[in-house]
């Protein structure tokens, strides 16, 4: 049986992997069924990750995923600059271990890449700030980082990002390389530049068009008549 925490991680690793979709409906009775545990736990889980701000309750309609609006995407991106140039300027020159790990996760997104598993591929192009964390020795902002970059991630599926997957990995490589040779400076502007790109490839009228279609095909729907 899962945890509450289980549940919660597997819930966001889902979002990282873009396989759960803003405004996406999360059914208690089809989670518990899934995981198999009680609807109680289940409801912790999501109320646990409703404070993380992933998910949000619906008056008498259930649990959903979020759907940031264009100010909270801006404000998560905000954040990401601070904590990770912050978090690079404080690294100093890493260990050679350090550089190895990041440079076989950059490996790992590019196999992802060609494979075509998009699921993979998204999900290790937002781990790679969530790894960067981890191996700089910060498990407090590895786990800040896990939060924002799935909070960006659900921006970027909503905003319809064009921001290209092989042009995130060539960036995160030109960090590991700055980083691999003492540079955090240039690894500092590479970040800025890097969060600044993905930022840029946001429709903010994409999710004003998905809402509209909706409603459209709502109200277009067959009208359900009665059997005489």
């Amino acid at each position: 049986m899962a945890s509450q925490t289980e549940i919660a991680q597997q819930v966001v690793e889902s979002i990282l992997a873009q396989k759960l979709a803003p405004g996406e409906r999360l059914g208690e009775q089809e989670l518990a069924d899934l995981y198999g545990v009680s609807r109680t736990l289940v409801r912790e889980a999501l109320m646990q990750l409703q404070a993380r701000g992933f998910v949000e309750v619906r008056t008498r309609k259930g649990w959903y995923v979020v759907e940031p609006s264009f100010d909270e995407a801006r404000d998560a991106f905000a954040a990401r600059r601070v904590i990770e140039t912050g978090m690079l300027r404080a690294a100093g020159r890493p260990l050679q271990t350090v550089i190895r790990r990041l440079r076989e996760h950059v490996d790992e997104e590019r196999e992802a890449i060609a494979s075509g598993d998009p699921a993979t591929r998204t999900f290790l192009l937002a781990d790679f700030h969530v790894c960067l964390a981890e191996c700089l020795g910060n498990r407090l902002l590895a786990d800040v980082m896990r939060d924002l970059t799935a909070r960006t991630t659900l921006v970027a599926s909503l905003y319809q990002s064009t921001h290209d997957a092989s042009q995130s990995c060539d960036d995160h490589a030109a960090i590991v390389a700055a980083l691999g040779e003492g540079d955090t400076a240039t690894a500092e502007r590479l970040m800025v530049a890097h969060i600044g790109n993905v930022q840029e490839a946001l429709d903010e009228s994409a999710a004003g068009s998905r809402d509209a279609a909706q409603r459209l095909r709502t109200r277009l729907a067959p009208l359900k008549r009665s059997v005489a």
